[in-house]
């Protein structure tokens, strides 16, 4: 196995991708470490993170640059680059990666990867360095990727089966349920279905393939259903914007301050964003958090089955609007951070791959498109068909809160059928 280098092994730097960070060798092993060695795990490497950590590519000052391996123009994505990139060659079976934004989902989505997304207090985060550490209102988390569903399911089963939260005490005390992962494999599914956000229009050929999906599904005997947001989207994400800076940047920028290094140019212009704020403004952003998350709770509870009545059992997304990009041109994050701050369970899948044959149709009129805002206008014009042929596309299978088991399941039952179609 090998580790994104936040994961502490005794012995060994967790740099975060700071400069100021490197030559000070963890003490102790996290949680994680500990049990995986306990199983007999080989811990073979620890994988590169962008500076911070806080961004969807893979750079800092101390490692430098991940490139994709497909083209090392493109980017592999973030922040879990290094890991993807390391499981994309063949390197290691299981990789260990963190996400508060998509920073597991998106490089499993520009590298063909599976990688799951926890609810918080599920695995044990305990022991894991971080940036922001302290910071509880949209709390990072931790999981695995793989190459295959079943490497997800088993790595997350061994975790939970070994009672984590004997070791760390913010881990939920809630056994692995064969239950819930069996059921949702024995009959058929009621989908919500989410081609685009209303923000940021998905290129042509990520709005192909979870069509595709969409239509296998279908096909297959399960129903889906539309899911219609309307704006709390964004209404979410611009408080979970604010959120990333109430210290006014302070916990980065002592940490860049502490190596003399450069910033990253995203990771300056993000410490720049905001002024600290009160610890009571503090409590009325969380006040307004809450009131979003029951919002898009009750959105949930509300999207049924139009033939049954009964609610949906996982929601079918994009990962991002568009595939691996060049270097240093990854904005929006939207399609994954949103299920961070509600603190839904996600899994993406590998869904398909860009086309020159299947989608040279549907990208000849892109000209003709008006965007509806500024980052719309920058991810329509990023797309270049040529580039990007062949590049991975994932697809983003969400449950509620702490329904892990759910969409390991729902995953298998959505692979099984993609690599059917796939075999002749």
């Amino acid at each position: 196995m090998t580790l994104k280098d936040q994961f502490d092994v005794a012995g060994y730097d967790s740099t975060l991708g700071y400069v100021g960070r490197a030559f000070k060798p963890a003490q102790h092993d996290c949680v994680l470490v500990s049990l995986l060695k306990q199983m007999g795990a080989v811990l073979i490497a620890k994988s590169n993170l962008p500076q911070s950590i806080m961004w969807c590519e893979t750079e800092n000052p101390l490692w430098g640059l991940t490139v994709h391996p497909r083209d090392p123009d493109f980017t592999p994505g973030g922040s879990t680059g290094g890991e993807g990139t390391i499981l994309a060659g063949n390197g290691s079976i299981i990789g260990w990666g963190t996400d508060i934004g998509g920073s597991i989902r998106i490089p499993s989505h520009m590298l063909g990867l599976y990688g799951l997304k926890p609810s918080s207090t599920r695995l044990p985060y305990s022991g894991v360095s971080v940036s922001t550490e302290g910071q509880e209102h949209v709390p990072s988390v931790i999981g695995p990727m793989a190459r295959n569903v079943q490497s997800l399911v088993a790595a997350t089963k061994a975790i939970v089966d070994s009672a984590p939260w004997l070791l760390d005490p913010k881990c939920n005390p809630l056994s692995w349920r064969s239950d819930v992962f069996n059921d949702v494999q024995s009959r058929p599914l009621v989908v919500a279905l989410m081609l685009d956000d209303g923000v940021v229009k998905p290129h042509p050929p990520v709005s192909r393939v979870v069509e595709e999906v969409a239509e296998k599904l279908r096909t297959a005997g399960h129903e889906l259903v539309t899911w219609r947001p309307g704006t709390l989207h964004q209404e979410c994400i611009d408080i979970m914007d604010r959120f990333y800076t109430v210290d006014g940047g302070e916990d980065i920028r002592r940490d860049v301050q502490a190596g003399g290094e450069p910033f990253i140019p995203h990771v300056e212009n993000l410490v720049n964003r905001g002024k600290p704020i009160s610890v009571y403004q503090y409590w009325q952003l969380n006040k307004e958090k809450v009131a979003a998350q029951k919002r898009f709770l009750d959105l949930w509870n509300s999207t049924t089955s139009t033939a049954t009545g009964k609610p949906i059992d996982v929601l079918l997304t994009p990962v991002m609007p568009h595939t691996a990009l060049p270097h240093r041109k990854c904005r929006w994050v939207g399609y994954t951070k949103i299920f961070n701050f509600v603190d839904y369970s996600a899994v993406v899948i590998p869904g398909g791959r860009v086309s020159k044959t299947l989608d040279s149709a549907s990208t000849a009129d892109m000209s003709s498109y008006k965007p509806r805002n500024d980052l719309d206008k920058w991810n329509w014009d990023l797309f270049n068909l040529d580039s990007m042929d062949q590049m991975t596309i994932g697809v983003q299978i969400v449950g509620r809160r702490l329904e892990e088991e759910k969409v390991l399941g729902a995953a298998q039952v959505i692979d099984s059928l993609l690599n059917a179609a796939r075999t002749p």
